[in-house]
């Protein structure tokens, strides 16, 4: 190979392309089709220095080239998830506007509080949105150790709130360790399963068993019931995109789902005395303790029956939000109904089943496997939850705490959510800049 005959040409092409990360793609993209090119010329009997020559002429201007590789090969934003954020973003301040009864004090703080955690919002997407996310590929032990020691530390010192150990105070400081054991535990899946087909031997396989089961357990012990399906689910569907090979992926399968099962019905009989078993039973037949843990679902049902197209207003009915516990968090879509009546609480719906269809979308936009698990993930993040809370309104799932992204009032699940976006935002960024990784088979 000519390579100074090839360099001064590829120079000449990448003299054009704005994006610095895209050269060395490029390079080696154009350096192979030129070889090709070469090497097709020289069979027909022409010399090596005669062929590079032939085959640079044949490739055309490299400063043309250069510029139509410049529009395809650089930096994009996603334009129309930012857009839908800030309109979900919007939304957060309904539930706000008349208060919260329940803790008696003015709406201006949770408004003013809700802003402050918007603009942290924002500048945490921002933060990661221009960070290379591929430097994070070879760190999933830091974050897996890191989201299980968070996990075994809050078990041995987190405090009860609701029955359910979730915050840790450091010098004062509250933080809600949970949230960031799962977004710890997502970043660590996502590179455990971008070279998942390393882990061949038994050894491994076994390793990978512990590494799935035991945050379950943890999540389990808190007790958080709704943070260990969400994390399931989410590595669930990491792994089934994630190009494992066949064979590997069947005896993953079958072990994980005959311990899924010994699991789940160790887990009933543990909890068949404890208050989540008592709720459990509420949802199947709630009207068996109407007045007791059947209540919420029958109060739900009836505020959700009571609403109509237009609602009754943020306003007109202030009593709703002493009636309805938890009416800014856990139960804010109930509440944003009755408020301003169905018809926005399905264009809502509709609202969010476009944002998680359009990250659904950009994760089959990209060429790198990395990337695209991140996005994969993060998508499930955002769609069980969102499911979760709108679907235990409507009494089809049972009542447990869990946000509505975006929307429910809470600094810490807030930053979790944006970190989220933040990496989706970033992967759709890089889509045509980082080199494939992916291989597709025919």
């Amino acid at each position: 190979m000519s390579s100074s005959r090839f360099d001064e040409f590829l120079s000449k092409v990448t003299s054009k392309i704005k994006s610095k990360e895209a050269h060395k793609m490029i390079k080696k993209e154009l350096t192979n089709h030129l070889v090709e090119l070469s090497q097709t010329f020289q069979k027909g009997g022409v010399s090596k220095e005669e062929a590079d020559d032939k085959a640079i002429k044949e490739m055309g201007n490299p400063f043309t080239i250069g510029d139509n590789l410049n529009r395809i090969h650089k930096p994009k934003m996603d334009w129309l998830l930012i857009f839908l954020f800030i309109i979900i973003a919007g939304i957060s301040f309904l539930p706000l506007v008349g208060g919260v009864p329940e803790m008696a004090i003015f709406n201006t703080f949770f408004i003013g509080r809700q802003a402050i955690w918007l603009t942290l919002s924002i500048l945490v997407i921002v933060g990661i949105l221009f960070f290379d996310y591929r430097k994070l590929t070879k760190s999933w032990v830091f974050f897996f150790g890191s989201g299980l020691a968070l996990l075994v530390l809050t078990n041995l010192s987190g405090y009860t709130t609701n029955g359910v150990k979730t915050w840790i105070s450091f010098f004062g400081f509250r933080m809600n360790v949970t949230v960031l054991s799962l977004f710890f535990l997502f970043l660590a899946w996502a590179g455990i399963f971008n070279k998942i087909n390393t882990f061949n031997s038994w050894k491994k396989q076994m390793l990978l068993f512990f590494l799935f089961w035991s945050p379950i357990f943890f999540y389990m012990m808190l007790p958080n019931i709704m943070f260990g399906i969400i994390y399931f689910f989410c590595i669930g569907s990491m792994f089934a995109f994630s190009q494992v090979q066949k064979r590997l992926a069947v005896s993953i399968g079958l072990v994980n789902m005959v311990a899924g099962l010994i699991f789940l019905c160790s887990m009933i009989m543990y909890f068949r005395k404890n208050f989540f078993y008592i709720r459990l039973s509420a949802f199947i037949n709630p009207d068996a303790d109407p007045n007791g843990a059947g209540y919420m679902y029958i109060l739900v049902k009836d505020i959700l029956s009571n609403s109509g197209w237009f609602g009754r207003g943020l306003y007109n009915d202030i009593n709703i939000q002493q009636i309805l516990p938890a009416a800014h968090t856990d139960f804010v879509f109930p509440y944003l109904v009755y408020s301003l009546g169905w018809l926005f609480g399905i264009l809502l719906c509709i609202i969010l089943l476009i944002f998680i269809l359009r990250i659904s979308i950009n994760a089959l936009k990209t060429k790198d496997l990395f990337g695209r698990l991140l996005v994969i993930g993060g998508a499930v993040l955002f769609t069980v939850p969102t499911c979760w809370n709108v679907l235990m309104g409507f009494g089809i799932v049972p009542i447990m705490g869990v946000s509505l992204p975006f929307i429910s009032y809470g600094g810490s699940m807030l930053l979790f959510y944006s970190a989220i976006l933040g990496f989706i935002l970033n992967v759709y960024r890089k889509k045509d800049i980082v080199e494939p990784t992916i291989t597709y088979l025919h």
